[in-house]
């Protein structure tokens, strides 16, 4: 049994090779939902469908995010209605009560949906209806996503990290700005001075992910802040992680990440942008996978491998170098 925590690409690009050293019967995915978007009332989560499409195996590998062969009609649609419209076509954030107002699953990530921001497919879209109409029946995120991890057959079980909503806020010089709007709509270039996770004042860990989480833990070569930070922020998840066996693959060689903005984000929270501030970042690691080139040094045990993974058998070699790091776990 495994558990494996993810976000972004890091984690799901590991997964693509995983099945052949953790069998996926006994393996739990738990995806990061802070960076989730009400989107023109549809929920987006976007990290859940990361997993979900690759584990059904519909994901678009050259971008690691949608349906692979998806059409666009209704994007495309919304897009040239905005235009012609006079409407903003960037992302427009709801004001704040706005943000509060309604259900509860939308707080703090309601977008308008003219002018959509984010690219989604039409068979993509089909996932958003299933799932808000399963949130608006009265079902939980966890029993939303179970349904559809059954309906595109995906071999782990996969589990949102919280059935409460978490939204991650970059605070630019601008002001805030939802992660979506940061990372898709700006391109991550505005000048970050902070981060912050709305909602886990009142976010709670389901008995699902605390049982999950009793298993051996793998946390993949995900964005520290942002990916993986939204899970740490929710009541019960750092606890649990103290308590039971925990590897981490570090997404970066010594202070060179491997891709995105988590540099930027892990020194604008106050840690060194390195392998060495990732250990920092994650006290309740028990041990780290680290690329063979990387020179640092660290209190736990250390295995080494190439951990780029450009195809699956390169996934899977870091997979077994986690279960070998596992295995070094003295508890």
């Amino acid at each position: 049994m495994v558990t494996v925590l993810s976000g972004g690409t890091g984690s799901p690009k590991l997964l693509a090779g995983a099945n052949s050293v953790f069998d996926p019967d006994a393996t739990t995915v738990v995806a990061n939902t802070g960076d989730d978007v009400a989107l023109g009332g549809l929920l987006v989560c976007p990290d859940v469908d990361t997993v979900l499409f690759l584990g059904g195996d519909e994901l678009d590998r050259e971008t690691w995010w949608g349906i692979a062969g998806d059409s666009t009609a209704t994007h495309d649609e919304l897009q040239r209605l905005a235009s012609a419209a006079g409407l903003d076509t960037g992302p427009t954030y709801l004001p704040p009560e706005a943000q509060t107002d309604g259900p509860r699953w939308a707080r703090w990530r309601r977008f308008a949906g003219y002018g959509e921001f984010m690219l989604i497919g039409d068979r993509d879209r089909a996932i958003h209806l299933t799932r808000t109409g399963l949130l608006r029946e009265g079902r939980s995120l966890t029993a939303a996503i179970d349904r559809l991890t059954d309906a595109l057959d995906v071999p782990w079980t996969v589990l949102p990290m919280s059935d409460d909503p978490v939204a991650t806020i970059v605070e630019t010089p601008d002001g805030p700005m939802h992660f979506q709007s940061f990372w898709v709509a700006h391109d991550a270039e505005p000048t970050i001075e902070d981060v912050q996770f709305r909602g886990t004042d009142d976010a709670r860990a389901t008995d699902s992910v605390l049982d999950a989480l009793d298993d051996p833990v793998v946390v993949g070569p995900s964005n520290p802040v942002t990916s993986i930070g939204p899970m740490l922020a929710v009541d019960g998840i750092s606890e649990a992680l103290e308590e039971t066996p925990v590897v981490a693959v570090s997404p970066f060689i010594d202070d060179e990440v491997f891709s995105g903005p988590a540099a930027e984000l892990m020194e604008a929270v106050g840690y060194e942008p390195s392998t060495a501030g990732v250990a920092e970042a994650y006290p309740f690691a028990d041990a780290f996978v680290l690329d063979g080139r990387d020179g640092t040094d660290l209190d736990r045990p250390v295995v080494r491998t190439d951990t780029a993974m450009e195809t699956d058998g390169d996934a899977a070699r870091v997979a077994r170098a986690c279960q070998e790091a596992l295995e070094a776990i003295d508890r």
